[in-house]
């Protein structure tokens, strides 16, 4: 029941911006402008107020990202050799096996479950998140479609030093140094922080009604991974893992078993890859208020 309650908030928030997005009650140019606000203000002050205020100690360790890093390229390596073999092209279905929505889902769960004590552990797994996953995504898709389409590091940062990034490094340095801030001015963050987390889920399930519920062989086999393969690596590695705690393992798992992130639709190819992307970040995001509920069941 615990684990019925900590979720039922998260995706009735989900339920209220997609019936606001179908109805149109929430208009295309209004739903752009949430969207702006949440990811360029709301969501990086909570994500620079949590970890400026979070005792870093053993969330900094590297053993917490090789256990949830370790399966999530094993994910992405298997998944793309299959699609490889079976289009001969390079694609974005390994990272959608393998890419969770750690801020819209992730934070706002372990939140209701851990309170400031969990999150330590997700910020320190979202300071590199996207950069690990992308990068190699980005690094796999140039090599993939022969040398004129050879990485550009300048644009590959460009796409990573977003506001969410600059949340977490500003927050980061506050930590580190022990910067004090005016009380005003952290008044003023909290208050925009506040309103990260109800915007974002909001945003989230507006976003989906720009996808259409449609089921393929290959989207089942995605969800299945992403789902269920993927948390269920982590947590046998975490647990043959001498030293990572209870709490950490619980987060990673968590974090693993969250629902597609929206921005791997970012790097799907135009046409029916992006129609398979977009369809399994949608099936994902639905299973995922089953799936979710039974891994918190399952890790007590």
């Amino acid at each position: 029941m615990t684990a019925i309650l900590a979720i039922l908030p998260i995706f009735t928030l989900i339920v209220v911006g997609y019936v606001l997005g179908w109805r149109q009650w929430l208009t295309p140019s209004s739903a752009g402008g949430l969207s702006w606000v949440t990811f360029k203000l709301f969501l990086p002050c909570l994500l620079l107020t949590g970890i400026a205020r979070a005792p870093l100690g053993d969330a900094l360790s590297p053993l917490l990202l090789v256990v949830y890093f370790v399966p999530a390229l094993l994910l992405f390596a298997g998944f793309n050799l299959y699609i490889r073999r079976r289009t001969g092209q390079a694609s974005a279905i390994g990272l959608s096996a393998s890419y969770s929505n750690n801020v819209l889902i992730g934070i706002p769960l372990v939140t209701a479950l851990f309170g400031a004590q969990g999150l330590v552990y997700l910020f320190a797994l979202l300071a590199v998140h996207s950069l690990i996953l992308f990068s190699t995504q980005s690094l796999y898709a140039a090599l993939g479609q022969g040398r004129e389409q050879r990485p550009n590091v300048l644009s590959l940062l460009k796409t990573l030093a977003n506001p969410l990034v600059v949340g977490l490094l500003l927050g980061g340095l506050i930590n580190v140094t022990g910067l004090s801030l005016p009380d005003p001015l952290w008044q003023v963050l909290d208050w925009l922080a506040r309103a990260g987390l109800p915007c974002a889920l909001i945003v989230v399930g507006v976003g989906l009604t720009r996808y259409r519920l449609r089921t393929s062989p290959t989207i089942w086999a995605v969800c299945v991974g992403k789902l269920m393969i993927f948390p269920l690596m982590v947590l046998a590695l975490g647990s043959l893992m001498p030293g990572l705690s209870p709490l950490a393992l619980h987060v990673l798992v968590l974090a693993a078993a969250g629902p597609i992130g929206v921005n791997v639709l970012a790097f799907a190819q135009p046409g029916e890859e992006q129609h398979t992307v977009g369809a399994s970040i949608f099936l994902s995001t639905l299973l995922a208020a089953g799936t979710l509920p039974l891994w918190m069941l399952a890790m007590g």
